[in-house]
């Protein structure tokens, strides 16, 4: 079965099960590929390392594979970690073994993404139907004159980019002179797969000289908005439409500096991996925590190219202190 990579981001020990000695969390990702994931496992480490707990690193390759991520869930809970922080790539899938982990006394923080039931300590993540609706607002602003708008989603079951979709979707709908050409069309996991649906779906908007007859285009994560960005360059359309995309990577940083994306729509994942460890550092040691933690959100334009702060966000460092 295909497994996440990499382990450590500090020195691994055993579980202690509540026990003394140093807690050991394992900390289970969507996926290990994306930039996305590589600052979340950053911020762990920040975390890991200041409150002097281990943390151990694991994930499925691809963000499809229900099967390996409740399968590291279910391998966690048998070695006996004291906790666990989740990003579940399903918000019904990894409902059992998360109960499953409660009833074993290993308590959950669920990041980024949310799941079903109340098995889990907190969660700690973007409002992403906030979110959603910021890209939507956003595209409005960027286009007073109306146009023909596309959606491209990400993927069915993944709760996180399904409210970022939804809240694009609310916003855009109370703009009577924006018209949704579609909404319904999944990208998928991967890169490659999402450049084929990208160019596939937009090819039914072409004008017969060649032209997108589409003004507006939002999508909803980091493969999707990368996927987008090569196929508007491919085809020659990257002045024809205003792209407004999700999360931030070299490429999609460039895209932004030349112009051909409008906004990115950028989330903290240093500080969700931070506080997904903070939180569970606390509940372990006995100190309240909230339900739900809102880790902000924040659309970037060219004209935010020069503020630090937005800066910051759209070059997160990539991987654990220790590596670095």
């Amino acid at each position: 079965m295909l497994m996440g990579l990499a382990m450590l981001a500090t020195a691994c020990g055993a579980g202690n099960g509540g026990g003394e000695g140093r807690l050991t969390i394992a900390v289970i990702p969507k996926g290990t590929a994306h930039i996305f994931w590589q600052s979340i496992h950053a911020g762990a480490d920040r975390a890991a390392r200041e409150l002097g707990v281990d943390i151990i690193w694991r994930g499925p390759l691809r963000e499809d594979d229900r099967s390996a991520q409740i399968a590291e869930v279910e391998g966690f809970v048998s070695r006996g970690v004291d906790g666990i922080v989740l990003a579940p790539l399903d918000d019904t899938a990894l409902v059992g073994p998360v109960a499953d982990a409660r009833r074993r006394n290993i308590p959950v923080v669920v990041i980024d993404s949310g799941l079903k039931g109340s098995d889990h300590v907190s969660f700690v993540a973007t409002d992403n139907r906030a979110s959603g609706r910021l890209a939507g607002e956003g595209l409005k602003t960027a286009l007073p004159g109306g146009g023909n708008v596309v959606l491209l989603r990400y993927q069915e079951g993944s709760d996180s980019t399904t409210e970022r979709e939804e809240g694009f979707l609310e916003a855009v709908r109370t703009a009577s002179n924006l018209r949704i050409l579609s909404d319904n069309q999944y990208g998928g996991t991967d890169v490659e797969s999402a450049y084929r649906r990208s160019e596939t779906l937009l090819s039914r908007f072409k004008t017969p000289d060649g032209r997108l007859d589409v003004q507006g285009i939002f999508t909803p994560n980091e493969s999707t908005t990368l996927a987008m960005l090569r196929v508007l360059q491919d085809n020659g359309w990257t002045d024809q439409v205003t792209f407004i995309g999700f999360d931030a990577s070299d490429t999609l940083v460039k895209g932004l500096e030349a112009g051909q994306i409008h906004g990115l729509v950028l989330q903290d994942p240093v500080r969700i991996g931070y506080l997904g460890v903070q939180t569970m550092v606390a509940h372990l040691r006995g100190q309240p925590v909230e339900a739900r933690i809102d880790t902000g959100v924040r659309l970037v334009t060219q004209a935010d190219l020069d503020d630090p702060a937005a800066r910051e966000l759209l070059h997160p460092p990539l991987e654990p202190e220790a590596a670095r």
